[in-house]
């Protein structure tokens, strides 16, 4: 089995597209707590395949040899999990809350390649 990084992605233009912040708030928070649940759920179905539950992202910094300064990305969240394939890893995303109930873009995924050894 090989492990696979899912990043969240989500963007000020999915929360437009979806009006997240121009719903009303109790239907606001009502769609949360389904979201909220069906995340539960999908979790609970893929239990076996995922090795670090993960967690949403907060602010980034950026370090580079100029020093260190805020930066923006889309990334807001992610977990790893464990399939036999790149496909199969991508393929336990497919119908995700964070896209059919949140207004979230997509999951990018990618492989944990192991360190070369010396």
């Amino acid at each position: 089995m090989k492990n696979f990084l899912a990043i969240y992605i989500g963007t000020a233009a999915s929360l437009q597209k979806a009006k997240w912040n121009a719903l009303p708030e109790t239907e606001r928070q009502q769609r949360e707590q389904a979201g909220m649940k069906a995340w539960g759920e999908w979790m609970a179905k893929h239990h076996t395949a995922v090795v670090v539950q993960g967690a949403p992202l907060g602010k980034t910094k950026r370090i580079d040899p100029s020093g260190v300064a805020d930066t923006k990305n889309n990334m807001v969240g992610y977990v790893v999990v464990q399939a036999e394939s790149h496909e199969a890893a991508a393929r336990l995303f497919e119908n995700h809350p964070h896209f059919t109930i949140f207004p979230g873009d997509s999951v990018e995924i990618m492989e944990c390649l192991p360190l070369p050894v010396r």
